[in-house]
């Protein structure tokens, strides 16, 4: 929830010059106090722009001898990002990396992404995990966490240590304000507080107990040092408010827009992507991002829909009850399917609509669907290889990947074969197929240890007639395991009864 708290008078009553005049003394001191190299985290956004401004306009005061260590700018790519904001992202790191070199700072812009493996979209589509849900909320640490962690560790174990720079403030929320209070109190100089995650890491907030307002009075009478102009930053949030509006602060009834959040466009952790829908209503300018919402409120299916779309095995096979019901799994192959055609076409008609500056988009990389082909053939045992026929299909283009039948059991035509034989059972069809891909697996293996317990595994996951059965078999077996549980107790006061004395 939201703290968005006025306060009376801007700057508890200093003036902006003052403010900032302050801010940047305590930078350049805490930057030449030591060799400890800095990692700023910027997300395109105000707060992360205007820390970031904050520390590039006290380097430039600085005389150039005293400029000795790197300070590494860090921003995440997720690729699933607001395609407006990654497109102003990217734009401001090359303009930061060019201003940086003309003006000898010691400033080093860096694009993180997560690894292949683990892309939204390949484990939606490749892995067939489910759309993000709190209880399951798979997609922070792998997308978000792991790239800009594993860049501070390398700097660390480069240095010893590193101080990172965020731009987090107490009125973002309660929880922030809280865990800032929490971290305040550990802390080992005036400014720098322990990071509970990255050992050998300290954090500095310059601008923690700034309003909203405040920000936007910074950023409006502040020239960005860069040279990427903040009015387009404030066109960019005026845009994703829904009533457009995000004016300056005048007294203390003016609104502010800072409560306008960015994020990925496929977030399902929200009920509305309210930023991209208001992008989407705000004009014809925006009105291309519109299959983007389409898909994103496609993802965020619930009950009984949404279990139509996944095998009710989990990811090992075993099935699964919460209570008398089945918990659900992956998403089914025909689900995984229908998001990837879904995907392409989206990227399709974005590409025949959007302006030039994202006229090239890629919604999903080759990269990523080269991984995803790996995962449905080799580990998923899809061996009809079908994502280089649904790409042709939607995109017009032919897949950019050599074809794999050389390296299966069966070919196409084979597997239409087996599919005719099994009489639209699925269930019997994708275990016929799996037991025939373990089998060529193993055939050209010269040691051949392992064989039968694969075959015993995709036996035991394909053995069920249909979901009623593999239901009724799962809670005969609950019933099974807790009538043993009930009888242990009295097993074992016999068992102690005929202990001798």
């Amino acid at each position: 929830m939201s703290t968005t708290t006025r306060r009376a008078v801007p700057f508890e009553g200093s003036s902006l010059a003052q403010v900032t005049a302050d801010l940047k003394e305590e930078i350049r001191e805490l930057y030449t106090a030591d060799e400890v190299p800095w990692v700023i985290g910027y997300s395109g956004g105000k707060d992360s722009t205007a820390t970031l401004q904050l520390v590039w306009l006290a380097l430039q005061e600085l005389p150039a001898e005293q400029r000795t260590k790197t300070v590494y700018v860090i921003s995440t790519d997720t690729l699933v990002e607001n395609p407006v904001v990654a497109s102003w992202v990217s734009q401001s790191l090359e303009t930061m990396r060019q201003a940086a070199v003309e003006q000898q700072l010691p400033i080093e812009p860096n694009r993180l992404t997560p690894k292949v493996q683990d892309t939204f979209w390949v484990n939606l589509i490749g892995r067939g995990y489910p759309a993000p849900r709190p209880k399951f909320r798979w997609c922070t640490e792998r997308m978000k966490i792991r790239p800009s962690n594993t860049f501070i560790r390398k700097v660390v174990r480069r240095h010893g240590e590193a101080i990172l720079v965020l731009g987090i403030r107490k009125q973002e929320s309660q929880a922030r304000a809280r865990a800032m209070a929490k971290h305040e109190k550990r802390r080992v100089q005036e400014r720098l507080s322990p990071n509970g995650n990255l050992p050998n890491s300290l954090v500095y907030s310059p601008i923690e107990d700034w309003s909203n307002d405040e920000v936007w009075t910074f950023l409006m009478q502040q020239p960005n040092p860069w040279g990427h102009p903040n009015k387009d930053l404030l066109t960019m949030y005026q845009s994703a408010t829904e009533d457009q509006e995000c004016p300056l602060v005048v007294d203390d009834s003016t609104p502010s827009c800072g409560d306008s959040r960015f994020g990925c466009w496929t977030c399902t952790l929200v009920d509305q992507d309210k930023s991209m829908a208001a992008m989407v209503n705000s004009g014809e300018e925006m009105v291309w991002m519109a299959p983007l919402l389409k898909l994103r409120d496609k993802l965020d299916v619930s009950g009984e829909e949404e279990h139509k779309l996944r095998d009710f095995r989990k990811m090992n096979g075993s099935i699964q009850l919460f209570g008398e019901r089945i918990v659900h799994g992956p998403y089914t192959q025909k689900a995984r399917e229908d998001w990837l055609r879904q995907l392409l076409e989206a990227q399709t008609r974005v590409r025949a609509d959007a302006p030039e500056y994202v006229r090239g988009i890629e919604l999903i990389t080759t990269e990523e669907l080269h991984e995803i082909r790996r995962l449905w053939v080799f580990e998923k045992h899809e061996v009809e290889d079908s994502l280089p026929r649904i790409y042709k299909e939607e995109t017009g283009e032919d897949f950019p990947g050599r074809p794999l039948d050389e390296h299966l059991a069966l070919g196409a035509g084979e597997i239409e074969l087996l599919r005719e034989v099994c009489d639209g059972d699925d269930l019997l069809f994708t275990t016929a197929r799996e037991l025939l891909e373990v089998e060529r697996k193993f055939r050209t293996m010269t040691r051949r240890s392992g064989l039968f317990e694969a075959l015993e595994k995709t036996v035991k996951r394909g053995f069920f007639e249909d979901k009623a059965d593999a239901h009724t078999y799962a809670l005969k077996k609950k019933q099974l395991n807790e009538e043993i549980a009930d009888r242990l107790p009295l097993i074992e006061d016999e068992d102690s009864a005929d202990a001798p004395a």
